[in-house]
């Protein structure tokens, strides 16, 4: 007795606009036996508006058909931080300690508008406004980032 056959999810996150048949992309796909190709011209074109480089989840579902079709999700939060912030990187957490000093300040409009980003994913649609700002604070915070009013 064979087993039914059943999507398969496979997540990845992908700079816009630079999806290409290289790792990780095409070894995640190929295996599923989805040209990696097909995926990259959908997902660049869809990320056109994106700034280049961002990068995006996407959570890639491959029917038993070998079909696919692909969600977006908004950029990590901590990204759209550090863009905020002007930087390309963080602080390891030793260093944020150490020099006593923060990554850098941020004021609440700044939060509200990355909230209003994530507000747009599926997951936090239902979720109320101020929760999701209640969560980047504590991701800016993680980050060694100061919320000022």
């Amino acid at each position: 007795m064979s087993k039914p056959l059943r999507n398969v999810l496979v997540k990845l996150i992908v700079g816009a606009g630079q999806a290409a048949p290289s790792p990780p992309v095409g070894p995640a796909l190929g295996s599923k036996g989805i040209k990696a190709i097909d995926f990259c011209k959908e997902f660049n074109a869809r990320t056109s508006t994106y700034q280049p480089g961002t990068p995006v989840p996407v959570y890639i579902t491959i029917k038993p058909d070998r079909s696919f079709s692909f969600e977006m999700k908004s950029p990590p939060t901590g990204y759209l931080l550090l863009k905020s912030l002007g930087k390309e990187k963080g602080m390891s957490q030793p260093n944020i300690k150490s020099t006593a000093g923060t990554l850098g300040e941020l004021s609440l409009k700044h939060i509200y508008e990355i909230a209003k980003i994530k507000k747009s994913d599926g997951r936090h649609a239902s979720m109320e406004m101020e929760s999701i700002v209640k969560s980047v604070i504590g991701v800016a915070k993680s980050m060694g980032i100061s919320v000022v009013p």
